[in-house]
């Protein structure tokens, strides 16, 4: 699977119902202190997905261009936000963008900058923002590493839910290995930004109580998940039922989460 923008072509539906939402109390309070968002800044959301991000700059007041490159992800966010009319949504990619020049007071990603190639997403960001607009980079979801997990939840049972999701998905996903790496992208927001760039940075940890459909379903929208027509389905599904009984109680599994939140500001060229 190279083509990064189709892969998550058939499952729009499955990743509006059952990933986790934003923060955007949370978020929006550290925007509003770290980079003085106001309600009449227009923000561009890059690789929008089913506008979950949008949707949080929605309750700040704000004007959003998204930007999405996959078909089933625009039509599944322009049937949610019919009624909304502060989104424009375009098909394009960070790379480009077709944004006119400093028009943007805010790039922002969620859930995508792993996805886009880091070099000519930045330099697209920074000839769409107007100076000193900002970058602001966020990631919600299931924590991958036993290291990131908040200190509370590092018991033996989450620590060994954990290991074993990370082999469900290294065994039978498409291409995780290769992936992977890519999800630690807020590990290296310095060495992103460079030395001299603004930045700021904050973790915010939960849990996520989830059923076996909603488990299921929340597993099915992750990209390096096979789909019913990959020789790896059936297995999958199999296993995925096994980890779900062996991990949940009374019917529920607990899944620690962890949404990375990164705002940034270039120094004037």
């Amino acid at each position: 699977m190279t083509d990064n923008t189709q892969r998550f072509t058939g499952r729009a539906d499955d990743y509006d119902r059952y990933r986790q939402r934003y923060p955007a109390a949370e978020l929006l309070d550290r925007l509003r202190a770290w980079c003085g968002l106001t309600s009449n800044w227009l923000v561009a959301d890059i690789g929008a997905g089913t506008g979950m991000l949008s949707e949080v700059f929605f309750e700040n007041g704000n004007r959003v261009v998204a930007i999405e490159p996959n078909l089933d992800m625009r039509d599944r966010m322009r049937a949610l936000f019919a009624a909304t009319p502060q989104l424009e949504i375009v098909d394009a990619t960070a790379e480009a963008t077709t944004l006119p020049d400093a028009s943007i007071d805010v790039v922002a990603a969620g859930r995508a900058f792993h996805w886009f190639d880091p070099q000519r997403a930045l330099a697209e960001f920074r000839r769409v923002l107007k100076p000193g607009g900002w970058i602001v980079l966020v990631s919600q979801g299931r924590t991958h590493e036993i290291a990131d997990l908040a200190p509370a939840d590092r018991t033996p049972a989450f620590t060994q839910q954990t290991v074993d999701f990370e082999r469900l998905l290294t065994e039978y996903g498409t291409d995780y290995q290769r992936v992977r790496s890519g999800y630690r992208i807020h590990d290296n927001m310095r060495d992103l930004f460079g030395p001299e760039a603004e930045l700021h940075q904050a973790q915010l940890h939960g849990v996520q109580q989830l059923d076996w459909p909603a488990f299921r379903g929340h597993s099915m929208s992750l990209s390096v998940i096979p789909q019913p027509d990959h020789p790896n389905y059936e297995a999958f599904q199999r296993e995925l039922r096994l980890y779900f009984d062996v991990h949940a109680s009374a019917g529920i599994l607990a899944m620690p989460t962890t949404c990375y939140i990164a705002a940034a500001r270039f120094q004037p060229r």
